[in-house]
């Protein structure tokens, strides 16, 4: 192991970069003794333009290979030779080097002026909260430029109540209202949500230890009220119920946090539902209204329900 700590303290000066990427010295710690006696020009494959930029450290792993009793380096030297056989365009990263400069092309230098001035700062009009789900990309299926949304994605796209205390949620609730005040807040839900059918399958009582099922019994409430609802109805069903019902309790707990309360009463900020179905790309949008009194005696009421589809 005390060789991978001098891999890890190893490392080349910003100072010892020659033009064209390749290393010209090494900067080490001198504790770092082992690699006193080799050196650096002669480690750089000047032949493999794959590893033109990393031939250092790739190869200090063969040479540090010989000194690990673990095997650990010989490990890695294995790995990276079979690396070096693959043909570039598996790269599962060569892609997305293709779509990035794609979109500078095509986006960001046609766009210059207005990411630059995102550069200077942003003041969006929506703060979104969306599952992380790999289908639901808010920005993708609403539309949102650079600069439009401050976005949160989580399973489920739950809100926890204040009282809950910190969470990565929470942390860009806070930036987002009262620093950015923005004057929208979006939870988008969608249809066939793994969270919400780990919530609608997990058992009443486990001893198991589990992220998952901590983060998603947020919404046991929406659980509870949806067996009371539609429990006679498929396990499907179920869960489509329960998707929009946690919606509607994130919307709930917003207002838990004494800065949105207060700016909802003021009538700053609203709070809106979204359900994106998928199946059919259909999108189901309603905001939440919220007044001391309401006919009824209820503070909660929601207006403006469409699908757009």
């Amino acid at each position: 192991m005390a060789s991978v700590y001098r891999l890890l303290s190893f490392h080349a000066s910003t100072n010892d970069l020659s033009i064209n990427g390749n290393f010209r010295g090494l900067h080490r710690k001198p504790m770092e003794s082992v690699m006193m006696n080799v050196s650096p020009l002669r480690l750089i494959r000047q032949k493999d333009t794959h590893w033109r930029s990393l031939g250092t450290v790739k190869t200090y792993f063969e040479v540090m290979a010989t000194k690990d009793p673990c095997g650990l380096g010989q490990e890695l030297k294995k790995s990276d030779r079979r690396h070096d056989l693959k043909d570039n365009d598996l790269d599962p990263l060569k892609e997305l080097e293709v779509r990035f400069l794609k979109f500078k092309k095509q986006d960001y230098l046609e766009n210059r002026d207005h990411y630059q001035n995102l550069a200077e700062g942003q003041s969006p009009k929506f703060m979104v909260i969306a599952c992380a789900d790999s289908r639901v990309c808010p920005s993708k299926i609403l539309g949102f430029q650079p600069g439009e949304a401050f976005t949160v994605r989580n399973v489920a796209n739950l809100v926890p109540p204040y009282q809950h205390g910190a969470s990565e949620t929470s942390a860009a609730l806070e930036f987002a209202v009262n620093t950015l005040e923005v004057s929208n807040i979006l939870v988008v839900g969608h249809s066939c949500c793994g969270g919400i059918r780990a919530l609608m399958s997990m058992k009443q009582k486990s001893n198991s230890k589990s992220f998952i099922r901590d983060w998603v019994s947020l919404a046991k409430s929406a659980r509870l009220s949806t067996e009371a609802a539609v429990g006679n109805l498929s396990f499907e069903k179920q869960c489509t119920h329960c998707e929009k019902e946690s919606i509607n309790g994130s919307l709930l707990n917003l207002l838990t946090y004494p800065w949105i309360e207060e700016r909802v009463t003021e009538g700053v900020l609203s709070l809106h539902g979204g359900y994106y179905d998928f199946t059919d790309c259909s999108f189901e949008k309603w905001t939440l209204v919220y007044r001391e009194s309401l006919e009824g005696g209820s503070k909660f009421a929601i207006k403006g329900c469409s699908t757009w589809s």
